[in-house]
């Protein structure tokens, strides 16, 4: 007897998920394979309501297809509301490659992803991811103009301007909590200090604040912030740390249920993109009055920069449109405190409905 479709559909799969990415509805989902180069990536493409997707390609040795699937629905999903959240004409998309760069990143194989994201026509722009670099893209450029943020021809690695507007929204954060002082004599825990947060350790650094700590699989990164800052200070793990903010800065997914009940900051700002677990850990935080600012909204810095590149801005619109992310902050904040719900509550209703008034002037 023959097996139904429902049968046989993995866990994990697009159409029948039961996890937080059930409602997610995204457009269009590309499996691509090269067998010559050793290409397996997947490119997700959540929505184009503003625009054609942006997003980077992040390049990972994923357990499993079904763990780079459920990686590359989420972090297309948060690109499209960070563009939304960031005033961008942009829509969400991002590419996973499954494999650790340091074994199966080739030209070969970045020619051969570079000519899958062609086949798009557009309708998703790669960039820099975790695993990926501004030297990457030109190659991958050789393949497909669909490529922001590469080096040659391009604005280059959005490392400072992710940090720029990390460490913007997260003063934006501090004068919230704290006053007018924001985060003077505070003490910030970095966790994670690759490109970006390296760069928003030396921001802090020269923003009053009474004490960085820091903390990285990495003992090199640490140690040449250590011995080059003496307000940094090198930690197991800085979430365990009685600091007042806490910055994730690495891969996501560290706020659950459990670390926020032993959360000792009483701010949470930082780069990582899915900093929650699960979305009902926003409620979590707001139930014990940490306040975190959705990593969407802080950390829209680098899609506001290579954003910029696709459609000609200057570099003082970009900045301008980076510094603007303090002023997002302070209103999703206030719309937070106002209307008695959860930050992610409040920035997705803000993204929620630019979305809807954009579908209602196209009649869709």
């Amino acid at each position: 007897m023959p097996t139904t479709p429902t049968q046989v559909r993995p866990a994990g799969s697009v159409f029948d998920r039961t996890d937080e990415l059930a409602s997610a509805a995204h457009e269009q989902v590309v499996f691509c394979q090269d067998r010559a180069s050793g290409l397996r990536a997947i490119i997700a493409i959540h929505d184009t309501t503003l625009g054609p997707s942006l997003g980077g390609t992040r390049i990972f040795p994923y357990a499993s297809e079904a763990e780079a699937l459920t990686d590359v629905l989420r972090l297309s999903r948060g690109m499209t509301y960070k563009s939304a959240a960031a005033g961008m004409a942009l829509g969400g998309g991002k590419a996973v490659i499954i494999g650790d760069p340091a074994q199966v990143k080739t030209r070969e194989l970045l020619l051969a992803h570079g000519r899958f994201v062609d086949t798009l026509g557009g309708r998703y722009v790669t960039a820099a991811d975790i695993g990926s670099t501004a030297e990457d893209l030109d190659v991958v450029a050789e393949a497909t103009r669909w490529v922001v943020g590469k080096n040659r021809g391009g604005s280059g690695d959005s490392g400072y301007s992710t940090a720029y507007g990390v460490f913007s929204a997260m003063r934006a954060a501090a004068e919230h909590r704290y006053g007018p002082a924001g985060l003077v004599g505070r003490t910030v825990g970095v966790e994670g200090v690759g490109k970006v947060g390296t760069r928003l350790v030396a921001l802090l650094a020269n923003a009053g604040v009474e004490q960085i700590m820091v903390s990285d699989p990495d003992a090199a990164a640490v140690s040449r912030l250590t011995s080059q800052l003496a307000d940094v200070r090198a930690v197991p793990a800085v979430r365990e740390e009685d600091v007042d903010i806490y910055a994730p800065c690495a891969l996501g997914a560290t706020l659950t249920h459990v670390s926020v009940a032993d959360l000792k900051a009483d701010v949470v700002c930082g780069a990582a993109n899915n900093q929650l677990a699960t979305a009902d850990v926003a409620e979590d935080l707001q139930h014990r009055d940490v306040l975190w600012v959705p990593d969407y909204v802080a950390n829209a810095g680098g899609v506001v920069q290579v954003g910029g590149e696709l459609f000609g801005a200057t570099p003082e619109e970009v900045e301008a449109k980076i510094d603007h992310i303090a002023a997002t902050t302070t209103e999703i904040l206030e719309k937070a405190e106002r209307e008695g719900v959860s930050t992610g509550t409040a920035a997705d209703a803000v993204v929620e409905a630019r979305l809807a008034a954009r579908r209602a002037e196209a009649g869709r």
